[in-house]
């Protein structure tokens, strides 16, 4: 959630502070700001909106010179969003500015000692109250009155700091929220992702918990909480900026779907190997593997829809007990955990702060671990004993579609590696699951190319109040992606059900004219799930059907039908998720809602 740049150097900060923020856009927000020293100190501009509002109000940033700066885009947590809200926030005599990411759960007592001490607050943010901090505790030395506040304050942070005292020098600090260290030629900057600070370098550092960095125009210095100095390596960030623009096409969602093709082949094709799965990065041999007698899946969102998936894959493959956690309930339900179980956790961007928090209670216990993920160097990637990476390059719209698709494939691959190593696959029926994968990306090309026929049906659903999915098993899994890719973008009511629990109660929201959208990909549930459909129609709904070739007889019983192409049935989400993610894509673009930056949505949930 929200957005952090900041830059030190030889060029205007403003116009880089205000570049930087707009490639974080995707992270959601309701306002944004900038601080830049200059030669009349500190100024600031901030305005509730979208960020063009401050880049019209700035003249681009021409209105504030200087050449250091932090900028900020909030969403809010900690009252209304509006200009007095918005970061950055100054100190009592503005001579401290301070952004900030993450929530401080102690900000109340902190707030109420300062306000002892004669201190006043002009903001409802528990981010004033950093700034106030710093100042009570600033004698002349930043970064001792950053270790004094670091001990004081309960929560998640990520900093980006600037003191009067101290021109040329930008100061950043994290805990449990992310940030990055750029080093760039003739300056350097911070950010909370890397898409910030490509256009002017690909060689950043990852600062770890409990870590500060001092950056001024020619020096990066990394310290932590004790203040002693770290030596830390940077890595190189090995996509294009080119990756992260829209490249011709009207939205980054639209231009990831059609990218899922390559992600997938790409998450796919260095683990097939001379007719095997080789899943180096897992770093554990078949004995090891065999040890394995229980497997937790924990994930948020759509990485959790596919965790629901992989249950049936796991458990149908590898003949081993699966079970699949919301990371917000998993930490909290004190769950039974041993040597022989193995937890995965499940997140695009890495920093998931629930999916964290997951980790960490599972490795508090000795339980081993394995990340999957798609940003390299994040927290869990990190942190995690062993991580798999999926290599959906960057996703900018905060609907996911290239990274849960490729989340799928990590999954199908683990499933049967594990189903190799358990010696549950003959190895002739092990070749025919590594041939069904390897035909993935080009089925995937075969589905996108109902796009004319899925954005005119769409376009009749427009004004839609409800639209309901179902579907059994796996097929259930799918449906709830797709409710989810609907109402988040389209602000759609959608809900997802077992087909086989509509008579329990559900089927009662059933009216004249509402959408059904039926899931089938399982041959052996076609009739089961044919029947609840016939008794969805029988109450006035209109039935669309995602279904196998070959299914013809569904189309005695459904208004509407996409087909995808045959392929194993513990594979088909792969396929049948498509026209459901384009399905939600042109409903949403056709009520001109704003597809990458739905409200309240934000790419990377950083706070519980």
């Amino acid at each position: 959630m929200c957005g952090i740049v900041g830059y030190v150097g030889e060029n205007q900060a403003a116009p880089i502070l205000l570049d930087g923020l707009y490639k974080l856009e995707y992270r959601g927000y309701d306002s944004a700001g900038i601080a830049v020293y200059g030669e009349e100190g500190i100024k600031v501009a901030k305005a509730r909106g979208r960020l063009k509002i401050l880049d019209e109000m700035t003249h681009g940033g021409a209105m504030l010179p200087g050449t250091a700066g932090i900028g900020h885009t909030r969403w809010a947590t900690h009252g209304a969003p509006n200009d007095v809200n918005a970061h950055p926030h100054f100190n009592r005599d503005e001579s401290i500015v301070v952004v900030h990411n993450g929530i401080i759960e102690n900000y109340l007592k902190l707030k109420k000692k300062l306000e002892g001490k004669g201190y006043q607050f002009c903001s409802e943010t528990d981010t004033e109250v950093v700034a106030q901090l710093l100042d009570y505790y600033y004698d002349g030395d930043p970064l001792k009155a950053i270790t004094k506040i670091m001990h004081r304050m309960e929560g998640s942070y990520a900093l980006g700091i600037l003191f009067k005292d101290h021109p040329g020098t930008v100061y950043a600090v994290r805990k449990d929220s992310p940030l990055i260290v750029g080093h760039g030629q003739g300056g350097n900057l911070i950010a909370s992702d890397v898409p910030a600070v490509l256009k002017y370098t690909r060689s950043v550092y990852f600062i770890e918990n409990e870590e500060i960095a001092k950056l001024t125009k020619d020096d990066i210095t990394f310290y932590n909480i004790d203040e002693e100095v770290l030596v830390k390596e940077p890595s190189e960030i090995g996509w294009d900026i080119s990756a992260a623009e829209k490249g011709g096409y009207e939205h980054f969602m639209l231009k990831e779907i059609y990218e899922q093709p390559k992600a997938i082949a790409d998450t796919l094709n260095p683990r097939l190997k001379d007719g095997r799965i080789v899943i180096e990065e897992l770093k554990m041999d078949d004995e090891e593997i065999r040890q394995i007698h229980k497997i937790f899946i924990v994930a948020c969102g759509s990485a959790y829809h596919t965790g629901v998936t992989s249950k049936y894959v796991f458990e149908g493959l590898a003949r081993i007990p699966t079970e699949v956690d919301l990371a917000s309930e998993f930490r909290y339900r004190n769950p039974i955990l041993d040597e022989h179980t193995l937890v995965v956790i499940i997140s695009q961007s890495g920093e998931t702060a629930d999916s964290l928090a997951a980790l960490r209670l599972a490795k508090s216990q000795g339980v081993r671990t394995l990340g999957i993920v798609n940003v390299v160097g994040s927290s869990i990637a990190r942190e995690a004993d062993n991580v798999m990476y999926t290599w959906a390059g960057p996703e900018i719209a905060v609907a996911t579609t290239k990274a849960y698709s490729t989340q799928l494939i990590a999954q199908y691959l683990l499933a049967l590696k594990f189903a190799q190593a358990r010696r549950m696959l003959p190895e002739e029926e092990l070749a025919g699951y590594i041939a069904d994968l390897r035909k993935i990306p080009d089925q995937v090309e075969m589905v996108l190319g109902n796009k004319e026929k899925i954005q005119k049906f769409a376009n009749r659903y427009l004004a839609a109040k409800d639209i309901f999915f179902i579907g059994r098993g796996i097929d259930y899994a799918i449906s709830m992606e797709g409710s989810l890719k609907l109402k988040e973008i389209s602000y759609i009511h959608s809900d997802a059900y077992a087909a086989g629990e509509l008579k329990h109660g559900t089927i009662s929201l059933i009216e004249e004219g509402t959408l059904v959208v039926a899931v089938l990909t399982q041959a052996e549930l076609y009739k089961k799930t044919i029947s609840n459909m016939v008794e969805v129609r029988s109450r006035g709904a209109f039935v669309m059907a995602v279904t196998n070739s070959g299914n013809q007889e569904v189309e005695k019983t459904a208004d509407f039908v996409i087909y995808i192409p045959e392929t194993n049935r513990y594979f088909t989400n792969s396929l049948a998720i498509i026209p459901l993610q384009m399905f939600g894509y042109y409903v949403a673009l056709g009520k001109g809602c704003d597809v990458d930056k739905p409200r309240n949505l934000a790419k990377s949930v950083t706070v519980e």
